[in-house]
């Protein structure tokens, strides 16, 4: 039979109510004819919560520890639906990621899958069992508990489906697909039924939270069609694949701080050094003169002040952390065809009342460094004037 992996994140899973009616959808696939294999996220805000917990106790926690609390969440889910198939007359079993056979790099809080060894899901699904796996995590060649990153249960369901060979990925989560713009920042943004993989990629590495950027990386290269969809919602969805949508989409990302770094090209190789020692990745390397500068999301260092410190020490030399910034970008395969768009783009945003901090531009994404607060208005400015 083929393969169908599915993904459903927490809002799909969020109570005992939620999650029966994932498992109705389950069933339904594997009664259609279909081996099936479903990667689970934590329920609700529950890797928040933890998240939260974790810093009553250190407000900059080990992150060898965090993978240890981090990962509870997803087998909470992944045990629960299993039991809720099994009630249903179906046969399921749980694993979580290093049961799974995701062997990942020795990172804590961001690992890398580096392999993927599915003999157990494979022995599984050959005794007819739907197999449920906690996603988010893996275990690293030294065999310690890792965790992906946020969006990383996207990673697993992509990872597996490539591994498995399976005809398609399918990732359900409250929203039924991928639109021109967050439709909570734009109330008319429109839905986008396909997109490329490159398209989708700098839409999520530029902020788009519906599918994770690494996830869409082993799409791509796998060749594993996404299919992005609602749980409960109808039937729209956006699917990603090799083909470009021709369509422009706006995207906004917070919590971003720049290092400014006055010294030789040593003091901002040490500086870089240090984010990676930390597992941070620098983004937007920029060298002017005797100065250097980075960005990076601070939304996604759990421990940031520590970490902070520690590139600014290595450094050695006079750093400048700008914090409290954003980004909005302007994304889309048109873009290399339209010489004006950047002209426009930048009067756009001005006569919006924002001065851009910086400008960055490749052949598939525009981006404008602002103020955090000014975000949402760029956003919007920018699609009333440039999104059809």
């Amino acid at each position: 039979m083929p393969i169908v992996v599915q993904k459903y994140g927490g809002s799909s899973v969020a109570d005992v109510e939620r999650l029966g009616r994932v498992a109705d959808k389950v069933v339904a696939t594997r009664r259609a004819g279909n081996d099936v294999v479903v990667v689970v996220s934590a329920m609700g805000k529950t890797t928040d919560e933890l998240l939260a917990l974790a810093r009553q106790v250190d407000e900059n926690p080990p992150r060898r520890e965090l993978d240890m609390l981090l990962t509870t969440g997803e087998r909470v889910s992944m045990a629960l639906l299993s039991m809720a198939i099994q009630k249903r007359g179906e046969a399921a079993i749980s694993f979580t990621g290093s049961q799974s056979g995701i062997i990942t790099n020795d990172r804590h809080f961001d690992a890398r899958i580096i392999e993927v060894r599915p003999h157990r899901i494979e022995d599984e699904l050959a005794r007819g069992r739907i197999v449920i796996i906690a996603g988010y995590q893996g275990m690293s060649y030294r065999r310690e508990i890792t965790t992906l990153g946020r969006g990383g249960s996207d990673t697993t369901a992509v990872a597996m489906a490539a591994a498995l060979n399976a005809t398609r990925a399918e990732i359900y989560s409250d929203v039924d697909g991928v639109y021109s713009a967050d439709p909570r920042v734009v109330s008319d943004a429109h839905h986008l039924p396909t997109l490329s993989y490159d398209e989708m990629q700098e839409m999520a590495v530029a902020g788009a939270k519906v599918l994770n950027a690494t996830a869409v990386e082993y799409a791509k290269r796998a060749k594993i069609i996404i299919h992005a969809r609602s749980t409960f919602g109808g039937d729209r969805e956006t699917v990603v694949f090799d083909v470009p949508s021709e369509k422009l989409s706006v995207t906004g990302q917070k919590r971003l701080a720049r290092f400014t770094i006055t010294g030789d090209d040593g003091c901002a190789q040490r500086a870089l050094n240090a984010a990676e020692q930390a597992s941070i990745e620098a983004q937007d390397f920029e060298a002017l003169g005797s100065a250097s500068s980075f960005l990076v999301a601070t939304g996604l260092v759990p421990d940031w002040q520590k970490a902070r410190q520690s590139i600014v020490e290595a450094a050695r030399a006079d750093v400048q952390v700008e914090e409290k910034l954003g980004a909005v970008s302007l994304i889309g395969s048109a873009l290399s065809r339209s010489a004006g768009a950047m002209a426009q783009a930048l009067v756009t945003i001005r006569d919006a009342g924002i001065m851009p901090l910086r400008t960055t531009s490749s052949p598939l994404r525009m981006s404008w460094l602002v103020r955090e607060s000014d975000v949402d208005t760029a956003v919007q400015a920018l699609h009333s004037a440039l999104v059809r």
